[in-house]
């Protein structure tokens, strides 16, 4: 995604529910230098056009047009001074798109029109789960899909990243143990993100509980 965001792309996120799809975009934002991007994100299940907008100028600091087709050449104005004037790349983060009708969908095309297609005024990232990917190979969407320069499927972790996210939160919160050299990992394998995180403080609190006690029972349990 930060490859996408240095070429102004269009890049489209899927993933199954509890994928970590909000975490990697979290980690995204994080990795980007303020100094050079300035990143505008949006989630809202019910966004239609005139508020996504609305959204993007408020972000900007600008107070939006009423009209559809005067707001979308606001922001394209506003986009132009923040590229000529302060020198940053915009980069917009559209969550939860899987959600969003065509109406919504259709106008991301209509947004990426600038200059006559000459360049693209931003890096636009969509994220939604699996079903988003599956309405975009419909023909009805066929205009939007042959605008996507990346398109990225975040899947569960295997075994091995299970265990080492695992070793990562033990390392993290101060354990001196590995439960994982006795306890069987495939209990957690193939468990969404959600899911594992959960399991995973449940984890921490007897590994933390077993450093704290005496040999015997660190015995016991690690």
């Amino acid at each position: 995604m930060k490859y996408a965001a240095q070429r102004q792309w269009f890049a489209v996120v899927t993933g199954d529910c509890g994928t970590g799809k909000t975490t990697t975009i979290r980690r995204f934002k994080a990795l980007l230098d303020p100094a050079k991007f300035s990143v505008m994100y949006l989630a809202d299940s019910q966004l239609t056009p005139r508020h996504f907008y609305k959204g993007l100028l408020e972000q900007l600091g600008c107070e939006s047009k009423f009209y559809r087709g005067d707001a979308k050449r606001q922001l394209h104005r506003e986009i132009e001074l923040l590229q000529g004037i302060h020198h940053l790349s915009p980069v917009v983060i559209a969550d939860e798109v899987h959600l969003l009708d065509k109406e919504m969908l259709e106008e991301v095309r209509f947004l990426l029109n600038f200059r006559m297609d000459a360049q693209s005024p931003m890096a636009l990232i969509l994220v939604g789960q699996m079903e988003l990917w599956e309405r975009l190979q419909l023909q009805a969407y066929a205009a939007i899909r042959q605008r996507i320069d990346l398109q990225c499927k975040l899947s569960y972790y295997d075994r091995a990243q299970v265990g080492e996210y695992i070793n990562q939160h033990l390392s993290f919160a101060g354990a001196a143990i590995r439960f994982f050299q006795t306890m069987p990992l495939m209990k957690f394998f193939g468990f969404p993100a959600a899911l594992l995180a959960l399991s995973i403080k449940h984890v921490l609190i007897v590994a933390l509980w077993c450093t704290k006690r005496p040999p015997y029972y660190r015995r016991s349990y690690g």
